[in-house]
């Protein structure tokens, strides 16, 4: 049998922030915890929400649902082990496990980027078709979004996975990262990772250029098309139904963009500044949307005041 297909890893350690102090890990374990907590809090509230009112079930909070169960998933996929590795001091993860957790961490990250340029689509066709848009959006052309985006997605992370499992992992074995991905695994292959890298590279770029391109298109289009109504208050009226979206998207691709520009000119940060901004990136929008669906939509807001003030009667009633 060759030496390629031999694998001397049976396990990785999930090294986290190589430059934080050890007195600094149970601080570090609490904040991570309470942001998924308020993940889970905050998207289990607007998901009741949606089940339990009729008038949001409508396209604009079917899309919105798929990226809170997005932001579920993806913050279950890799908090709980970092976690778990600053709490606990439980580093290792195994060596399948770490693949797995890696498939999701891609997947997941391209179900959010095309469900949010579904969602810019949706705005497009609301603002710019508003006659025709319940032809449009019919429940049918919904659910045909919605499933593309979750079977799309498939075929990138599936690809790296399935070149990235056989290499041959026969040293190193601590990923200098706070969950396992495709670059911090293979960097750890003892064989040269560029014939792996430039198709992963590709896939990213394409996930995330291309769902930018047409959220870009779409914004470009509503704001020409808002431009040209004459009522200012019609202006703002149509700029406030894309305030959220223009938010949660902002949120999820500039940091992004960011890493991947100054990583591709050259410019270097140190490893900690690296994995602070990924981690920001990757865990404060799922905590974070919550509270921009409930704040800065008012029919959802409209929904929360009669609830708390049904609440309200009831405790007095009680008193």
């Amino acid at each position: 049998m060759s030496m390629r297909n031999i694998s001397f890893v049976n396990e990785f350690v999930i090294v986290g922030f190589p430059g934080l102090q050890p007195h600094y890990h149970g601080l570090v374990s609490a904040l991570l915890f309470f942001v998924y907590v308020c993940t889970l809090v905050g998207n289990s509230v607007f998901f009741t929400l949606f089940v339990m009112t009729k008038s949001l079930q409508k396209p604009v909070y079917y899309f919105i649902i798929n990226l809170v169960v997005c932001d579920v998933l993806f913050s279950t996929t890799t908090l709980p082990k970092i976690i778990s590795r600053y709490w606990f001091q439980d580093e290792t993860i195994s060596f399948l496990g770490c693949f797995v957790q890696m498939f999701f961490v891609h997947y997941l990250g391209g179900v959010c980027s095309y469900v949010l340029a579904v969602m810019a689509i949706d705005r497009y066709a609301a603002i710019c078709y508003p006659l025709q848009y319940h032809g449009i959006m019919t429940n049918r052309n919904v659910l045909i979004l919605i499933i593309g985006s979750w079977i799309l997605s498939l075929l990138g992370p599936l690809m790296i996975v399935i070149r990235a499992y056989p290499l041959p992992y026969c040293a190193e074995n601590t990923i200098i990262h706070c969950y396992c991905d495709h670059v911090s695994i293979t960097t750890l292959a003892c064989t040269n990772r560029a014939l792996y890298s430039v198709p992963a590279l590709i896939n990213a770029l394409v996930v995330l250029m291309g769902s930018l391109a047409v959220i870009v298109f779409s914004y470009f289009s509503i704001f020409v098309a808002v431009i040209r109504i004459s009522s200012t208050r019609g202006k703002m009226k149509t700029f406030s139904t894309c305030s959220p979206q223009l938010i949660i998207i902002a949120l999820y691709f500039i940091p992004r963009c960011f890493i991947y520009l100054f990583g591709n000119i050259g410019l270097k940060f140190s490893t900690d500044l690296r994995l602070v901004i990924i981690m920001m990136y990757s865990l404060l929008p799922p905590m974070i949307n919550p509270l921009i669906y409930c704040l800065r939509t008012e029919e959802v807001k409209k929904i929360l005041r009669r609830q708390f003030q049904k609440r309200q009667i009831g405790i007095s009633l009680r008193l």
